[in-house]
C-alpha cells in the first residue's frame, strides 16, 4: 500500500484498516458523549459485522443497505460491509420515505443495518424480502476476496429532477476521493477533523472519514450539526479543522457562539463545499472568527473533492473553489473542446477518483460521460493560474429574453446584506420574456429587512435586467441533505407571482 502526493492510494479500505489498527490510536472520538473509539476497535466491530453478512449468504458485491446516524454504528456497518467485500448502500436519512423506499428496492439490497433510531423509518420504507441485522458478531466464516476494482459504496444522488441515480465507486476511487483532500489539506497523523455532516453524504463519508483513513489522522463525530454546540464541541474535541457546507458557515456567522482563544489558534483552517459560498460570507466570517475558510467543489460521481483552494499562505482566491487536487480538471465547449482561459464552458473532470457507473442506468451513465470525462452539469471559467470559477447550472440557467443570467450573480448581491442568512434566485415561466428572476431569502432573527430594500441592493450591483421581480421571505429554505440550498424545488414551494403579497 503506498501513496505519495502525486500517487493515491493502492490495496483496499481493508488493507488501510487493518495497517490503522495495527498501528493504533484513536480513530474517532464522540464529543456528545465523551467516548472515544480506537483504530482497533472500528477494525473489530467491523469484521464482526462482515463475518455476520458472510454467515448470512451475502454474497461478494452485493448490495447491503446502512440506515444510520452519525454513531459508532454508522461506522462499524460501513466499515464492515466494505471490509467484508459488499457493496454498502448509505441511506439519506433526510430523502423521505418515497426515496428511501426507491433506493433499497432500486439496490436490490436484501440485508440492511438499522440503527436503533431508525427503527419506524425503516418500518415505513422496507420492501418484503429485506432483513434488518444488528451488529453482533456471528459465527467466524470465512471473508470474501476484495479487491481495489471491487464495488464499495452505493449511494443515491438527491434527485432534484427524476429518480435518484445510484452512483457507484469502486474501493480505490472511496480511497482517492480521501486522498485528494489529505493532499490538499496537507492531513497529518496530528490532525482531527470535525465531521457535523452525516455520513451518508459523499461530503461526510470521503472527506472526513475516508480522508482520516487515508492520512492516519483522527476525527471528532457528530450526530448532527448544532450551531449552538460547534464551537464548544470544537474546542473540547481539540479539533484541527472542519467541513460544512455555506449554510452552516452563515448559520455560524449569525449566531453567537465564539471560539475559546485556544480553541482558535489551534484551528488550521474551515472547508467549504457542495455549494457556492457567496464572498461576503467568507470575508465576514474569516475576520469575526479568524478562521481561514478553504472553497472546495465536489460530486458525489468524483467521491467528493475535485477542486480546493489552497492553504495559506498560498494563494487563495475568494470566490473560487480553488484548483485540481488529485485529478485533471478542464473547462469544456459543447463539442467537448477545452475552452481558452476565462471562457465559460462546462466542467469537466476525470482521475483516480471517478465513479464507475450509475448503477443499472447504462444511458444516463453513458451521458455523463464524453471521451473520457466526466460532465458535472457546472458552468465556469478557468482563469490563467488554473483557479475554477463557477458561474452556475445548467439546469439551474435563468433564460430571461434569450440571455442566460447565472442565478448566482443574484445571490451574491442578496447575500451581500448583512441581515441575509441564506438566500437563492430562480426562475419563473414569464409570457414577456420566456422566464424571469425571482428569489427567497432566510433573514436573521429580529430583522427589519425588507424585500423592496434587497431588490433595489440588486438593481444597484446587477442593473434592473438581472435583478429578481419579488423577493420571498421563508423560515427555512429547502435543502438536500448536505445542506446545499434546492433552487429547483423554490418555484414549486412558493404561491405563482399574482398570488404573492410584498412580503412575500
Amino acid at each position: 500500500m503506498k501513496m505519495t502526493e502525486n500517487t493515491p492510494p493502492q490495496g483496499t479500505i481493508r488493507d488501510w484498516l487493518d495497517m490503522r489498527a495495527d498501528a493504533g490510536g484513536v480513530a474517532v472520538v464522540f464529543p456528545e458523549s465523551g467516548t472515544e473509539l480506537t483504530w482497533d476497535a472500528l477494525r473489530e466491530g467491523a469484521i464482526g459485522f462482515a463475518r455476520t453478512l458472510t454467515a448470512r449468504g451475502v454474497y461478494r458485491g452485493e448490495s447491503v443497505a446502512v440506515i444510520a446516524p452519525n454513531s459508532r454504528e454508522a461506522l462499524f456497518a460501513f466499515f464492515g460491509a466494505v471490509y467484508g467485500g459488499f457493496r454498502a448502500v448509505m441511506i439519506n436519512l433526510a430523502a423521505g420515505r418515497d426515496a428511501i423506499a426507491y433506493a433499497l428496492e432500486h439496490s436490490e439490497a436484501r440485508f440492511a443495518y438499522v440503527h436503533a433510531d431508525c427503527t419506524e423509518l425503516f418500518a415505513g420504507a422496507a420492501g418484503e424480502g429485506l432483513e434488518a441485522l444488528t451488529l453482533e458478531a456471528a459465527g467466524d466464516a470465512a471473508l470474501h476476496e476484495v479487491t481495489p476494482e471491487d464495488h464499495a459504496l452505493l449511494m443515491y444522488t438527491s434527485g432534484t429532477t427524476g429518480r435518484p441515480k445510484g452512483v457507484v465507486h469502486s474501493h480505490a476511487s472511496l480511497l482517492a476521493g480521501g486522498w485528494t483532500t489529505a493532499v490538499a489539506h496537507r492531513l497529518e497523523r496530528e490532525d482531527r477533523g470535525l465531521c457535523v455532516l452525516p455520513v451518508y453524504h459523499i461530503n461526510g463519508l470521503c472527506v472526513t472519514v475516508m480522508g482520516s483513513l487515508v492520512s492516519g489522522g483522527s476525527l471528532a463525530m457528530t450526530a448532527r450539526f448544532s450551531a449552538s454546540q460547534f464551537w464548544v464541541q470544537a474546542g473540547e474535541a481539540r479539533v484541527t479543522w472542519f467541513s460544512v457546507v455555506p449554510t452552516i458557515i452563515s448559520h455560524l456567522l449569525h449566531g453567537e457562539g465564539e471560539p475559546d482563544t485556544q480553541c482558535r489558534a489551534r484551528l488550521r483552517f474551515g472547508r467549504s463545499a457542495s455549494s457556492a459560498l457567496a464572498v461576503e460570507t467568507q470575508s465576514a466570517f474569516e475576520a469575526r472568527f479568524e478562521v481561514p475558510i478553504i472553497e472546495t467543489m465536489g460530486l458525489t460521481e468524483t467521491a467528493a473533492q475535485i477542486l480546493s483552494n489552497p492553504l495559506p499562505p498560498a494563494t487563495r482566491k475568494i470566490g473560487s473553489p480553488g484548483i485540481a487536487y488529485g485529478c485533471e480538471v478542464q473547462i469544456q465547449d459543447g463539442d467537448g473542446n477545452e475552452t481558452p482561459a476565462d471562457t465559460e464552458g462546462e466542467i469537466v473532470v476525470r482521475g483516480p477518483n471517478v465513479m464507475l457507473e450509475y448503477l443499472k442506468n447504462a444511458d444516463a451513465t453513458l451521458g455523463t460521460f464524453r471521451n473520457g470525462w466526466l460532465r458535472t452539469g457546472d458552468l465556469a471559467r478557468m482563469d490563467g493560474d488554473g483557479y475554477v470559477f463557477v458561474t452556475g447550472r445548467l439546469k439551474e440557467l435563468i433564460i430571461k429574453g434569450g440571455e442566460n443570467i447565472a442565478p448566482r450573480e443574484v445571490d451574491e448581491a442578496l447575500y451581500s446584506h448583512p441581515d441575509v442568512v441564506e438566500a437563492a434566485a430562480f426562475a419563473r415561466p414569464c409570457t414577456r420574456y420566456g422566464e424571469t428572476i425571482e428569489a427567497a431569502v432566510r433573514v436573521c432573527e429580529g430583522s427589519a429587512l425588507d424585500p423592496a430594500q434587497l431588490i433595489d441592493i440588486c438593481r444597484d450591483r446587477l442593473g434592473p435586467f438581472k435583478s429578481p421581480d419579488r423577493v420571498h421571505f421563508m423560515a427555512e429554505l429547502p435543502k438536500g441533505p448536505s445542506g446545499k440550498i434546492q433552487r429547483l424545488k423554490l418555484a414549486d414551494n412558493l404561491p405563482p407571482a399574482q398570488e404573492v403579497s410584498e412580503k412575500g
